[in-house]
């Protein structure tokens, strides 16, 4: 099971789900992205190559792969009671709730403060837009800038 074929495939399929945020100045040397957005800091692994991105502005789709110990379908809550939540965990992991957009058998599209696309190796609980799920992601997540001339870029 592969979660992506090539960065540009990946990044054009999830464009759609892009987070916006901030991009902070990039370290030399450094291969995580610094990243605001939904009021969270996140350190993302950049997977569209080495200072593609300069400080500002950009479309970010954040990638994760999901620890199942900490992932699972949340049954229906009475009203409109939930709320998202993402915390960060670590370095470059989060864990939160949030809504299902999109959904296969090994990839969730969820909102959570951020548009997140998590994947897992093993196939996931079954779960359709509007299920609301928890998750956690493993280290590191990573980030796919969409170069789509709205992005602040070089």
């Amino acid at each position: 099971m592969i979660l992506e074929s090539s960065e540009t495939e990946f990044a054009a399929r999830f464009a759609a789900f892009a987070a916006e945020g901030e991009v902070y100045p990039q370290p030399e040397g450094s291969p995580l992205l610094e990243f605001r957005a939904g009021g969270r800091i996140l350190y993302l692994f950049d997977r569209s190559g080495p200072y593609a991105a300069r400080p500002g502005w950009a479309r970010v789709v954040v990638h994760g792969v999901l620890d199942p110990a900490g992932t699972c379908r949340l049954p229906p809550a009475e009203g409109d009671k939930r709320q998202e939540t993402l915390t960060v965990v670590g370095i470059s992991s989060v864990e939160g709730t949030g809504e299902v957009l999109k959904a296969s058998a090994h990839t969730w599209v969820v909102r959570a403060r951020v548009p997140l696309v998590l994947a897992a190796f093993e196939p996931l609980p079954p779960v359709r837009p509007g299920d609301w799920v928890a998750f956690r992601t493993l280290p590191p997540l990573h980030g796919f800038l969409i170069m789509d001339g709205t992005s602040n870029l070089r």
